[in-house]
């Protein structure tokens, strides 16, 4: 990879998860407001038509003719359906610490399987940044105060969406030379706004009044556009883009800098306490990601 192209992916992999921590905010209101699947209906519905505009509109390129579309259903069953329902099914049922845990446990799940099946082996030093990034997401889960009760259930769930999470990474690394990232972005979305429409028609009783309520509320509106446009058209092309040029080690690690976000918002924008040994576990995670990079680096450059 080369210098510019270098600086294009790394910048793109920081607007990409600064956006997604920004996400917990703008879904915490959202959520008070109306169930999570009129949420994710509303956010993937309206991303869709946005995608779809800039398909009719020339600004961006779907050409699916002749290829393996029921691929990229398979992928946007495993992100965003498989991982929505499994994040918020583990939360609902084994509260904030262990379900913070068992996330921030996705990017080494992903080196695992990309060590496995892509033969994408990390440097040691690769691995060793990983662990102290997300034992700083670990720390600051620990922090939160909430435990609450661990239900099979909850496990269960929250295993399944780290399983979604993995699988999609690969699966989109290992399709990123058949189609582009705008492709898969795409289809991702598409198959996520029927999936959850269904949803939140059935939760709703398919009552058009019930189902477009909260849009009442110009709250509600501002973030579902904030979720459906930065958080989903801009986050997944980016985070498609990234997985063809970035190995997963070096790509997924850039997921804790997500908890970091978060824990800024919510200090800054929701006067949310905070203490040094947060910004220590902040500082951990930065480090952790930038140490996954420079091993990188430095193997690349030695070799």
């Amino acid at each position: 990879m080369d210098k510019k192209l270098a600086i294009k992916v790394f910048s793109a992999a920081i607007i990409c998860h600064v956006f997604w921590g920004f996400s917990f905010m703008a879904s915490g209101y959202a959520l008070k407001l109306t169930h999570v699947f009129l949420l994710l209906s509303h956010r993937f519905l309206l991303a869709f038509i946005v995608m779809s505009l800039l398909a009719l509109f020339g600004f961006a390129k779907l050409s699916l003719r002749g290829k393996r579309v029921w691929v990229l259903i398979v992928l946007g069953v495993l992100e965003p359906v498989v991982y929505f329902f499994g994040e918020q099914y583990g939360i609902l049922h084994s509260g904030t610490v262990f379900s913070g845990v068992m996330i921030a446990m996705i990017p080494v799940f992903c080196t695992i399987a990309a060590a496995l099946i892509l033969r994408e082996r990390p440097t040691a030093g690769q691995v060793i940044f990983s662990l102290i990034s997300v034992g700083g997401v670990v720390c600051l889960g620990l922090m939160g105060g909430r435990s609450g009760t661990v239900e099979l259930i909850g496990v269960i769930a929250l295993i399944i969406a780290v399983i979604g999470a993995t699988g999609y990474t690969l699966l989109s690394r290992s399709i990123s030379q058949e189609f582009t990232p705008f492709e898969r972005t795409y289809m991702m979305i598409a198959v996520g706004a029927c999936v959850f429409t269904v949803c939140a028609a059935i939760k709703c009783g398919f009552s058009p009044a019930e189902y477009l309520r909260p849009f009442a509320d110009g709250k509600y509106l501002a973030c579902v556009l904030f979720l459906a446009v930065c958080c989903s058209v801009i986050c997944y092309f980016m985070s498609s883009y990234i997985i063809t040029y970035m190995p997963v080690a070096r790509e997924t690690v850039f997921a804790n800098l997500t908890t970091a976000v978060s824990v800024f918002a919510g200090v800054v924008f929701l006067r949310e306490p905070f203490s040094w040994l947060g910004l220590v576990c902040c500082v951990l995670i930065l480090l952790g990601i930038w140490g996954v990079q420079r091993t990188a680096k430095e193997e690349h450059s030695d070799g």
